[in-house]
């Protein structure tokens, strides 16, 4: 059992398939789910899934969806390799009493298509209160979905 932050392997592929779009002109809808520290997801995840999902007060199964913040772009990052990136914004679950570990970024438009994998780094837990996933600004450094 273990969480291992990520973009997923299959998503890299379906980029080169043109499966996902990130917009600026009808882009998918993007999805973000919480997950426990009982979940399995990594580089192999290819699709949303319950299994181990949160489940608690101010939590659906699914998650919420995520706005894009920044249609892709592309700039050098440290190494001077161009990367190309997307933003998303932070989100956010209000008045909610669960412990979350990680959490699967998935394309709710076309069949639930994994994307990215986050791993918390440990046991979140929140009670009675907000719990928000603060996004990365989006540099080539930093974005939580790029690709060099």
């Amino acid at each position: 059992m273990a969480i291992f932050q990520t973009v997923t392997t299959s998503f890299k592929v379906e980029c080169f398939q043109a499966i996902h779009n990130f917009g600026p002109t009808s882009p998918d809808t993007f999805k973000i789910a919480l997950y426990t520290a009982s979940a399995v997801l990594g580089s192999d995840t290819t699709v949303y899934s319950t299994t181990n999902e949160v489940v608690g007060t101010g939590y659906t199964a699914g998650g919420l969806v995520l706005t894009i913040n920044q249609s892709p772009t592309a700039a050098n990052n440290n190494s001077n390799i161009p990367t190309a990136f997307v933003e998303f914004a932070n989100a956010q679950w209000l008045n909610s009493s669960f412990t979350a570990r990680g959490a699967l970024i998935y394309n709710a438009s076309k069949a639930n298509r994994s994307v990215a994998v986050l791993d918390f780094g440990a046991d979140k837990t929140v009670v009675n209160q907000p719990f928000t996933v603060v996004m990365p600004i989006a540099t080539a450094n930093t974005a939580i979905i790029r690709i060099s």
